[in-house]
């Protein structure tokens, strides 16, 4: 499949698991603003994006890190920037657990990838 393919389809996965996450707070969660469950559903469609982008078992796992490390980052500047402390650190361990989840997921295939 060539790269530019499988950049097309992590964004998918993260429109996806943004608006999963964004209709699933609305609907069970208590009143808040439009943009901060529009940020923290973010958190889940960027971990979910990024843990497919990274998923190639040829990468190393320094590479790996490095790149949830940058996904992380974003998350921290966009919501210090817009929002609060309180606000960017439930998305950081949001997006940590959609991560780790979908590596956890994985190890029980035999290719140790979802993606193959």
């Amino acid at each position: 499949m060539s790269k530019f393919f499988e950049m097309i389809k992590a964004l998918m996965y993260f429109v996806v698991g943004t608006l999963i996450s964004f209709f699933l707070r609305r609907l069970t969660g208590g009143p808040a603003e439009f943009w901060v469950e529009l940020y923290v559903a973010s958190a889940f469609g960027i971990g979910w994006g990024l843990a497919y982008f990274v998923d190639h078992p040829e990468w190393s796992l320094p590479k790996k890190m490095g790149i949830s490390f940058i996904g992380i980052v974003f998350l921290v500047a966009v919501g210090l920037l817009c929002f609060n402390f309180e606000t960017a650190v439930p998305s950081i361990i949001k997006f940590s657990t959609v991560f780790v989840a979908y590596y956890m997921i994985a190890s029980f295939r035999e290719s140790k990838s979802l993606r193959y």
